[in-house]
């Protein structure tokens, strides 16, 4: 998210509705929502239907010890939710704030699924953090997608999921990650700025993409949403989209920048169950 603009955004606000919108968007920026989420696609292997995938995005630890506990929040309801797989789409730390590892380990350790976590960075996460950051996420077991490929197995069944880096920050390689994704079994990219959908989907190889970034918007004001979005979050801001046939989704996240504040726009977990197809059809004949 860009500071300046999430600033304006927050002046706009305290003029408009005064102190009593600043409470509430105060307030808001605590209140998680769990979105259930269902992807019946074609795509779906048989053996990974039910499969369900916690994404959760944009923590934004600073230093308060609000963003720590907000985590911390964040840890124990996906973990309630009892995922198969966990998913970060990135910016685990705010751009300028000096990482200590703690604040991200003590947390990120006790996140807990059958098939592990995955992660990539943001484009705050490598302004001073990012060594830090993969050290701390390589501590606590978490795997790291830099622009990599990781295949999960059902018997005879695959599921792909791939990352790409930051596009921010130039640091995105699609070529490399398709050089190494093999050529058939469903696909998922995970790819921190949602505009990077454009590219995605020109490649014709996945077919969802899960993002972060935007925030939702995080304050959105009528008619002023737009200056809050950051670079390359500006066309896919919240939610689903069909890009060119590759569906994307941009997940709110949970933490803020700019200013502790949101304002319709209330920090988000997704939990995702994919669904095959043609298994009704299946069960008719």
């Amino acid at each position: 998210m860009s500071t300046l603009s999430t600033l304006i955004k927050a002046a706009a606000l305290a003029s408009l509705g005064g102190a009593g919108a600043l409470i509430y968007a105060h307030r808001a920026a605590d209140r998680l929502t769990i979105t259930p989420l269902s992807f019946l696609h074609s795509a779906v292997p048989r053996a990974f239907h039910g499969y369900r995938i916690a994404q959760f995005s944009d923590i934004h630890i600073d230093e308060t010890r609000r963003s720590v506990e907000r985590l911390h929040r964040a840890v124990d309801a996906i973990n309630a939710a009892a995922p198969d797989l966990i998913v970060c789409t990135g910016d685990f730390v705010t751009q300028r704030f000096r990482l200590h590892p703690h604040d991200l380990t003590e947390a990120l350790r006790r996140l807990h699924a059958p098939d592990g976590v995955l992660a990539i960075l943001g484009n705050h996460d490598h302004r001073y953090n990012r060594l830090i950051t993969q050290r701390a996420l390589a501590e606590v077991g978490i795997t790291e997608l830099e622009n990599a490929v990781t295949t999960l197995r059902r018997g005879a069944d695959v599921l792909h999921i791939a990352g790409v880096d930051s596009m921010v920050r130039q640091r995105a390689r699609l070529d490399a990650v398709l050089a190494v994704l093999p050529a058939d079994g469903m696909a998922i990219l995970l790819a921190h700025e949602p505009d990077y959908a454009d590219i995605a989907a020109a490649s014709g190889r996945f077919t969802l993409q899960l993002s972060g970034h935007t925030h939702g918007g995080q304050i959105n004001l009528p008619l002023a949403n737009r200056l809050g979005l950051p670079v390359y979050g500006r066309r896919y801001t919240g939610g689903f989209y069909n890009v060119r046939g590759m569906w994307l989704y941009v997940n709110r996240g949970i933490g803020t920048s700019g200013v502790p504040l949101r304002l319709r726009a209330r920090p988000e977990i997704t939990i995702f169950t994919l669904g095959y197809m043609n298994l009704l059809q299946e069960q008719k004949k």
